[in-house]
């Protein structure tokens, strides 16, 4: 195993460029429902069913902002990542899952280039893998749970168990 000139093994930097990727991804998407306002995302969530699509649309742009931005700076990565999980089994099994498995669906091409259809799940399994990844590895360095880990002496996070 490849070890930084202190010694300390590379593998313990795994989780960080997940966290920024993953944490990132879910503030892009819940800025991108803020900014154009959560109504029009509220109907699309009352064409699948959602029940009360307008506080649904809210809670959920919340929840991918604030909970993006825990995950990007390795707060409480155990606990967000729980409602970032159910989020991403929702959009797959609502949305997703009836465009099957790529993230790229070619349709077709014009003289423009190609044309695409709607994504299927790999993003979401890659998201939901992501966030399982951090819950089994921890936050990693660089992160408030290790923060947290060091002010109670456990260096795996505040929320392990030995």
């Amino acid at each position: 195993m490849f070890k930084l000139p202190n010694g300390t093994p590379w593998r313990q930097w795994a989780p960080l460029p997940l966290r920024l990727i993953i944490g990132y991804g879910f503030m892009a998407h819940g800025w991108a429902k803020l900014s154009r306002g959560p109504a029009g995302f509220a109907k699309l969530l009352e064409q699948i069913g959602a029940p009360l699509p307008e506080a649904t649309a809210w809670v959920s742009t919340f929840i991918e902002i604030l909970g993006g931005l825990a995950i990007l700076v390795g707060a409480f990565v155990t606990i967000v990542s729980v409602p970032l999980i159910v989020m991403m089994l929702v959009a797959m099994f609502t949305v997703h899952l009836r465009y099957g498995f790529s993230a790229v669906n070619t349709i077709g091409l014009t003289a423009d280039g190609p044309q695409f259809g709607p994504p299927g799940i790999e993003v979401n399994l890659l998201y939901i893998a992501g966030l399982f990844a951090l819950i089994l590895a921890g936050a990693g360095p660089l992160s408030i749970d290790r923060l947290l880990a060091r002010k109670d002496g456990d260096e795996h996070g505040p929320l392990s168990k030995h």
